[in-house]
């Protein structure tokens, strides 16, 4: 397996949770209130799983050897992402804030949750598409085999020491717990 396959998987995993939320949004659109705990485990899952294993894993691994292979940060496809990356920390900074504001049982702050989860579903469909489509083929093509093996180990060492072991499982059932509830059996 090359890393940049890893991380497409975990994209697919990122990709559900972001339809979850959507499905959070028309809920809390349409009046309804939503479990604050779900709130809760959505916010830590974009935290912990997208922003600090997998983007992590990008920002200090790929994007780093993808520069070794002579694809500019400044001007080329990682100074986006990288633009991209922490646009989405601001507006999931906002969702908490707004998350934590809900759990208190203020429901006048749903318009906040559902205006920040949104601009970051709209940030980052188009995000994930990009890496895996243009980003992630670059570095296929330039970062030999080796070096590809090597991002694979680190990213273990990525997941193990910024998540804590048996958390991405963890993640995942979180996720099929989180998709039963907002999107039945699709």
């Amino acid at each position: 397996m090359k890393a940049t396959e890893q991380l497409k998987e975990e994209h697919k995993a990122i990709k559900l949770m972001l339809e979850i939320l959507n499905k959070v949004c028309e809920k809390l659109e349409s009046g309804k209130a939503v479990n604050p705990e779900h709130l809760e485990k959505i916010v830590e899952f974009i935290r912990v799983f997208a922003d600090r294993c997998h983007h992590g894993k990008e920002e200090d691994l790929l994007f780093p050897a993808m520069e070794e292979a002579g694809i500019p940060r400044q001007g080329g496809p990682i100074g986006v992402m990288l633009l991209e990356h922490n646009m989405g920390r601001d507006y999931v900074k906002s969702l908490s804030d707004a998350v934590n504001k809900y759990k208190t049982g203020d429901r006048t702050i749903s318009d906040k949750i559902v205006e920040n989860a949104r601009n970051y579903i709209a940030l980052l469909t188009p995000h994930i598409n990009k890496e895996d489509n243009i980003l992630y083929p670059m570095a296929d093509m330039r970062v030999p085999k080796e070096k590809q093996e090597e991002l694979l180990a680190e990213f273990e060492k990525v997941e193990n020491e910024r998540i804590g072991p048996g958390k991405h499982e963890e993640f995942h059932r979180l996720l099929h717990n989180l998709r039963e509830i907002y999107l039945g059996n699709s």
